[in-house]
């Protein structure tokens, strides 16, 4: 059987899932919840999480970056400014060069603001960054990215932690359709079936952070998370059978006396 790898900027994964470190009590039940997901690669705000000042915990120290790859975003940014900013700096401190671009456009809802989000995006990749960039979920802007040089594209299911599940499963679909970047979706998965339906509409990973670092146990759905997107992808790859309106006898008539 051919192998299924994730397959980003010219890197290859084997798991599915990316795990934001945000929100958690500590960077010591964050890096336990990651460990039992299997995730490969967690999302790091580098507004927010500690990654410099030694004088603090270091989320180094807890999460080994030459084991598990950063993925530095800019959670909090509001202008495409701000964003390039933002990773300008993550570059010189680690060298990062693959990145999550994030430009909100309100604070309320956290809706992507897209025409700073493309203008960023267009920015960044002339610079060398590999972007994987969080988006609406609108297939004329999901292209528009990908034409701008996006290393991936990330639509939003719902509001950022809202935990409200995939609301356009239509547009998720057509994004599939017309896109060959890998498709992630990201932003406001609840439980582990949003998880599975993702996957089983063909997106090639999910991006989790509230639904796993806010659970009343975290580890255990960090393992449902785990298994939820391995099920989905291996439904998804499948091939469900034909939905039908009636009945289908499971045998036939043929040797029955």
């Amino acid at each position: 059987m051919k192998k299924d790898n994730f397959k980003i900027a010219n890197k290859n994964f084997s798991s599915r899932l990316i795990v934001g470190t945000g929100k958690y009590r500590n960077f010591s039940e964050c890096a336990k919840a990651i460990k039992i997901s299997g995730a490969e690669i967690v999302t790091v705000a580098v507004r927010r999480v500690n990654i410099i000042d030694k004088s603090k915990p270091l989320l180094m120290d807890y999460i080994d970056p030459k084991k598990i790859t950063y993925l530095p975003n800019t959670a909090g940014c509001f202008t495409s400014e701000e964003a390039l900013r933002t990773l300008r700096l993550a570059r010189e401190i680690g060298g990062w060069k693959l990145v999550k671009l994030e430009v909100l456009g309100d604070k309320k809802n956290l809706f992507p603001d897209m025409i700073e989000t493309l203008k960023s995006t267009e920015i960044l990749t002339k610079e060398g960054f590999n972007v994987m960039v969080y988006c609406s979920d609108d297939p004329l802007f999901a292209k528009k990215l990908e034409d701008a040089g996006a290393s991936a594209i990330m639509p939003l299911a719902a509001p950022i932690g809202s935990g409200l599940g995939i609301q356009n499963k239509i547009n998720l679909k057509i994004i599939r359709q017309q896109t060959k970047l890998p498709l992630i979706v990201d932003a406001g998965i609840g439980q582990a079936s949003d998880a599975v339906e993702a996957m089983e509409l063909g997106c090639d990973g999910v991006l989790v952070n509230t639904a796993i670092a806010k659970a009343k146990n975290s580890y255990n759905m960090a393992e449902a998370m785990k298994h939820a997107v391995i099920a989905g992808r291996n439904s998804y790859l499948s091939g469900r059978i034909k939905p039908n309106l009636f009945g289908s006898r499971s045998t036939t008539n043929k040797g029955l006396v």
